[in-house]
């Protein structure tokens, strides 16, 4: 079957592809080098619509390289560029259409047809150029490996090869040409440990630095720059020297090291990044047909696996449920916010004060209740800036802009007399909260939105005793602030649209996700992480060995154990969390004996890391009491999976959020629960679990999973 053939009988499987031209144009390059061929990819949108290659793409491509192959071949040019519209040089498959593929075959075309067109780059009797003038991820990095020459612009904001992340494999050429161009160890870096690591994009010099490309120009004017260097690599003016590739021990153990980067993100748990370490592996041997049918076969099992439904998923909660917040009020009843009170100078609240200063860049003001925690708030901020100064991530007129519009205050009258948009973040205690929103009601702007960051207190509650409690909004931020992407956003009994709206304006403007969350105990990641939780610390309180309830879980590939997450948000944190809602729900969630003595021994956590890695703490050993049920592995990880999707139903019961996607969203973004499990619902629905439960699943059929 011809390579046209092969596209053709693909492009039947993607109806509603968004199709990328390919456009050749010819110039004559400069110094008399001869008359060149530049392919331009473009999908025909405005420049922020990312260009992507579906079958028809792909054709479109092949196209325009049987014209130029018969260029060369006549003699007709001296080489061949391809780059992609301003700004954006191409960001991979089109996974709208991946998704839709129902069988084993159909995935293997995908896969194939990719390899047949971009292979053609390598094989044209005159050198090729690729030219990445923007954003390349994916099959866009690909389609440039295949070509002889590569540059790279200075301003390119991304570059990755995301599919490890996704729950595929580089499968164009990526596992096997990645290698063979800059190492085995810098592969494994780009291709899993990147990935792995929350999807981590590359800049321009990075590129450059890493090999990748053979030489890097401004943003500006790049594409002339870069012609003028491919004139002179023509000529002979230039020559590209690329280090000799080490393959061997150093291969092995790059491969070795990838390995470790899996295990210790994903625990074995999801096949994606195992089988491109398999690719990697033998691409050693620098046989590149080889590669490129491995790279074939992985694509066709994975893209008909639930991991890669799972991350097509998980991928389309965050970038677009997270941006049309679900159930999110008129924007245009948003009120203007130009100044912004914080209520506490401590590490929390001095985090939420660098974050709103950072986005919103109004004035910002904070009280506690001396002198000294206020100076300790402001300082923090103002060491913060400096940091990101000495990164070079600002310059020092910003800073200094920055650092001048915020200040600290400990009289509120003072310090909040014109603010718009007021957050508390003190001790969580529903009667301290209610006196802080009292004192600033009295001294506040009648307009002023009054926030709370509170992680399972009742909004409604909060703001009972107000004279206005309609102005009263949750805003959950998680630690570290400026890191996680997840803000949950609690409607109160008598919040109104106004404050809702001006709520979700403002965290579209911190750049966070939100997520409209009804006024419920511990809203929703605090509730599923107790109940989570708190069937590990019922299991180790009846019996079971605490190595066992860890390792238990293990196969859903969580970023972390349950104890070494307890120790991240703090043990007195998950205690009080868990009596909260011990008094919301008692038949439900219990209070571990065990954990409020470790809390009330003031021990952080429940290991130790003398030797380098986790061990349980001899002192922590010493005040656990334990019963003498003792449960395998397999038992321990049915009950707490059985525990989490009752609580699951329950919420969507009480209509805690809109849909079961906005809790997958909210675990994804506010927990890092991993992409390749989509969250947690589609999860229990592969496993079975949903409806041993609830009596169904959470998500229709074909959602996150392979179409029936």
């Amino acid at each position: 079957m011809s390579t046209a053939e092969l596209l053709k009988g693909a492009a039947e499987l993607f109806p509603d592809e968004v199709v990328t031209s390919a456009h050749v144009r010819h110039l004559d390059l400069p110094y008399g080098a001869g008359r060149f061929a530049l392919i331009t990819l473009d999908n025909g949108f405005d420049h922020t619509k990312p260009t992507t290659f579906g079958p028809a793409s792909l054709a479109n491509l092949n196209t325009a390289i049987d014209q130029v192959e018969k260029e060369a071949a006549a003699g007709e040019i001296v080489g061949v560029g391809v780059t992609g519209k301003p700004f954006i040089f191409a960001v991979g498959a089109d996974l709208k259409g991946v998704e839709l593929l129902k069988n084993h075959d159909d995935a293997l075309a995908i896969g194939k047809g990719g390899h047949e067109v971009f292979k053609r780059l390598a094989g044209i009797a005159v050198p090729t150029f690729a030219y990445y003038n923007g954003a390349a991820m994916g099959g866009g990095v690909e389609v440039g490996l295949h070509c002889e020459y590569r540059t790279v612009s200075k301003a390119l904001p991304a570059f990755s090869l995301p599919e490890v992340f996704l729950g595929l494999v580089p499968g164009w050429g990526g596992c096997t040409l990645l290698p063979n161009l800059i190492g085995a160890d810098k592969a494994v870096s780009v291709i899993i440990e990147n990935s792995l690591n929350q999807n981590k994009q590359l800049k321009g010099q990075q590129v450059f630095d890493l090999g990748i490309a053979d030489a890097i120009f401004e943003g500006a004017d790049f594409l002339e720059q870069s012609l003028i260097w491919t004139a002179q690599v023509l000529k002979g003016d230039v020559e590209v020297e690329r280090p000799v590739i080490d393959r061997g021990e150093a291969w092995d153990q790059a491969v070795a090291k990838g390995r470790f980067i899996a295990d210790s993100k994903v625990h074995g748990a999801a096949p994606a990044a195992y089988r491109a370490l398999d690719i990697i592996a033998a691409a050693k041997n620098g046989d590149l047909q080889q590669g490129y049918d491995a790279e074939d076969l992985a694509l066709a099992d994975l893209i008909m696996g639930g991991e890669l439904r799972a991350g097509i998923y998980a991928f389309n909660l965050v970038q677009k449920r997270g941006k049309r917040p679900a159930g999110a009020p008129d924007k245009n009843l948003a009120r203007p916010v130009t100044k912004v009170g914080v209520v506490g100078a401590g590490l929390m609240a001095s985090q939420l004060a660098l974050l709103f200063l950072r986005r919103l860049e109004v004035p910002v003001v904070l009280t506690d209740i001396d002198q000294e925690r206020v100076d300790k708030g402001v300082g923090y901020v103002h060491a913060e800036i400096e940091k990101l100064l000495g990164k070079g991530r600002i310059n020092q007129d910003k800073a200094n802009r920055l650092k001048a519009l915020v200040t600290g205050v400990l009289d509120k009258a003072e310090g909040f007399a014109d603010a718009d948009f007021v957050i508390e973040a003190v001790f969580e205690e529903i009667g301290v909260k209610q006196q802080v929103f009292a004192e600033v009601e009295a001294v506040a702007p009648a307009h002023a939105i009054f926030a709370t960051n509170t992680s399972s207190l009742s909004v409604s509650e909060m703001a009972s005793k107000l004279k206005n409690p309609e102005r009263v909004v949750g805003f959950h931020f998680f630690n570290p602030v400026a890191i996680l992407p997840l803000l949950e956003i609690v409607r109160g009994e008598q919040t109104d649209d106004a404050s809702l709206a001006t709520a979700f304006a403002v965290a579209k403007k911190l750049k966070k996700t939100a997520v409209l969350v009804k006024d419920a105990p511990a809203f929703v990641v605090n509730r599923i992480l107790t109940r989570f939780m708190g069937e590990i610390q019922n299991v180790i309180d009846e019996g079971t060995p605490v190595a066992v309830a860890e390792k238990a879980v293990e196969p859903l590939g969580l970023p972390m154990s349950p104890l070494v997450l307890l120790e991240l948000v703090g043990p007195a944190i998950g205690l009080h969390v868990s009596e909260t809602l011990n008094r919301a729900f008692p038949d439900r969630f219990t209070v571990s004996p065990n954990l409020a003595a470790v809390v009330k021994a003031g021990k952080r956590g429940f290991y130790v890391y003398d030797s380098g890695k986790p061990e349980l703490d001899p002192e922590v050993a010493a005040l656990l009491k334990q019963g003498d049920v003792v449960l395998t592995e397999e038992q321990v990880r049915e009950r707490v999976l059985d525990a989490v999707a009752q609580e699951i139903g329950l919420m969507l019961d009480e209509g805690v959020v809109a849909e079961a996607q906005d809790i997958d969203l909210c675990l994804i973004t506010g927990a890092g629960w991993p992409f390749h499990l989509g969250g947690i619902t589609p999860y229990l629905d592969r496993e079975g679990v949903s409806e041993r439960v609830t009596g169904k699943r959470f998500l229709e059929p074909g959602a996150a999973s392979v179409p029936v």
